[in-house]
């Protein structure tokens, strides 16, 4: 561990005149260092220690640190539009970073969410000097990976930090009057008025989301993956099993290994977008669920930005988290097996009695449809997995004793059960309005009663009065169902508010699409040649 210097301060002007602010931490040393360069949109000083060591730390293993502020944020002059200026000033920074007094000339880059976003951004301009970034946290297709889920608009989340980015700008504005309305806002979060951010933050982001509910072109020009096709970076990918992007970080990962002649390497933990902790909403993963990402990533410039031979590049490049057992596993690839169908069956009563619906690997003939009312007026809360705030796992027992809410139980293992991959639900059913959503959530069923979510999925559907397979996505996962424990797919018209509620013909974004929800009434089918299943990724030997 080397000394640092005390911090200082510099800027940099891009290539259009803005004045770009940075706090430069250096090793109090002699010789060159590689450039660990992390721009963000929350003020310098915050450096995303929410997860991430201080930079301090960052500069006594031997880097100069530089935390950016983006254009029009914090000190930075310019003003701030959501993703539109990070390719060029993202450029511009990695050149002026690489010549800083006391360079290698070498430049690295880490950071989550939109400090994710950043590095993807610098990457799609091939500036000479970036050698290596560890995105974390990130959408690779913004309308699929980051907006949007199954055709649904992220309401929680994406009007959360809506509201956290547009109190900042009124901060830096001066407008008081602003700032304490939108601050009162984020402490009471006006899901059901969430015209409250078009009165007090017209020019927010937000609004152009909502108002591209498809992917189009506006998606395509904004989102990362246009811009990296051609672009071969060693990468370090970091997400959660609980985290709202995972989807992202995987499908990053996966089309860089496609086609990367460079080392890609990827970390899953069971954590939220965060903290990254031992304990993810009601259940503590133990020790070994603790971060290890400050470590690894030092290793990991070592190797890319120091030449140092770290044996990094001979490790198995794939590190995930099993919960259950509460061990990191390692892999060469992420391990592709084949998904076991579970059947749905039921006496038609899985609403009211929880022994009524069962999965089974059997499909059952005789199995009678279901009947789901959702009420606009007491839609199924949302409640902990990957799109709630707050995020992780919970005790959901009590929401699934919802008379809206299908419940469907399998026997209890017999032997340890290990589920890696994708998990997805296909779901037969129509409903009596032209538009309706379907929400799936997979749990842990113990014993004793307790039922603890594992992941879930939600989609949009349309063509309501007909008869169709709906296939649900749900969370990537890595967990082990030990002996006793049960499976239980819960399947409800609704999932708010982290999901906007459907209101009979589309998304409820405003208070009078409000005034317009309609009761809908959903039927779930039976057995045979509709019969509806949920695939689950199966490993039949031990990991």
């Amino acid at each position: 561990m080397l000394k640092v210097f005390p911090k200082q301060t510099a800027f940099m002007h891009t290539r259009d005149g803005v004045r770009l602010d940075a706090d430069i931490y250096r090793p109090d040393a002699d010789g060159e260092f590689p450039i660990l360069l992390m721009r963000q949109p929350y003020g310098r000083a915050i450096a995303s220690t929410v997860v991430y060591a201080h930079p301090i730390w960052y500069a006594a293993q031997g880097y100069i640190v530089v935390i950016q502020d983006v254009r029009g944020r914090g000190t930075s002059e310019g003003e701030f539009k959501l993703f539109v200026h990070e390719i060029a000033d993202g450029e511009d920074t990695v050149n002026w970073a690489a010549n800083l007094p006391g360079s290698n000339g070498k430049v690295g880059m880490y950071g989550f969410s939109y400090q994710g976003m950043t590095q993807l951004y610098a990457a799609a301009a091939k500036p000479p000097a970036l050698t290596t970034i560890c995105p974390a946290m990130i959408g690779y297709d913004l309308y699929t990976d980051w907006a949007y889920e199954g055709g649904a608009f992220c309401l929680q989340t994406n009007l959360a930090w809506a509201i956290q980015l547009a109190t900042e700008t009124a901060r830096l504005r001066g407008d008081k009057t602003a700032y304490q309305a939108l601050f009162a806002a984020s402490r009471n979060l006006p899901v059901n008025n969430p015209e409250i951010l078009q009165q007090l933050a017209p020019d927010s982001f937000y609004h152009e989301w909502v108002a591209h509910p498809q992917p189009d072109a506006y998606w395509e020009e904004l989102s990362p993956k246009s811009h990296l096709q051609t672009v071969d970076l060693p990468m370090f990918h970091i997400g959660g099993w609980f985290d709202t992007y995972l989807r992202g970080t995987l499908h990053l990962y996966q089309d860089m290994v496609s086609r990367s002649c460079k080392p890609q390497h990827l970390l899953v933990g069971p954590w939220a977008h965060l903290p990254w902790g031992r304990k993810v909403g009601e259940v503590d993963f133990g020790a070994h669920a603790a971060s290890p990402v400050d470590g690894m990533q030092v290793r990991w410039f070592d190797q890319f930005l120091k030449g140092v031979d770290t044996g990094l590049v001979e490790d198995l490049p794939v590190c995930l988290f099993e919960m259950g057992n509460n061990l990191p596993t390692h892999f060469p690839i992420i391990p592709i097996v084949n998904q076991k169908s579970y059947f749905l069956s039921s006496a038609g009563l899985c609403n009211i009695r929880q022994d009524s619906g069962t999965l089974s690997s059997q499909n059952s003939p005789l199995t009678t449809a279901d009947i789901l009312v959702h009420d606009p007026w007491r839609p199924v809360p949302s409640l902990g997995g990957h799109g709630a705030i707050q995020a992780g796992v919970f005790e959901r027992s009590h929401l699934d004793c919802r008379s809206d809410v299908l419940t469907y139980t399998s026997e209890p293992m017999i032997a340890d059960l290990h589920l890696m991959g994708d998990v997805v639900a296909q779901i037969w059913c129509s409903a009596d309005q032209p538009s309706f959503d379907l929400s799936a959530v997979l749990s842990e069923v113990h014993p004793d009663g307790r039922v603890f979510n594992l992941t879930q999925g939600y989609i949009h559907c349309f063509q309501g009065h007909n008869c169709l397979s709906r296939k649900i996505q749900l969370q990537t996962i890595c967990a082990r169902i030990a002996p006793g424990n049960a499976l239980r797919l819960s399947l409800s018209g609704a999932c708010f508010p982290a999901y906007a509620m459907n209101s009979g013909t589309g998304s409820v974004l405003n208070s009078d699409r409000a005034f317009d929800a309609q009761i809908i009434t959903l039927t779930v089918s039976g057995g045979g040649e509709t019969s509806s299943q949920i695939l689950l990724p199966v490993i039949t030997s031990d990991i």
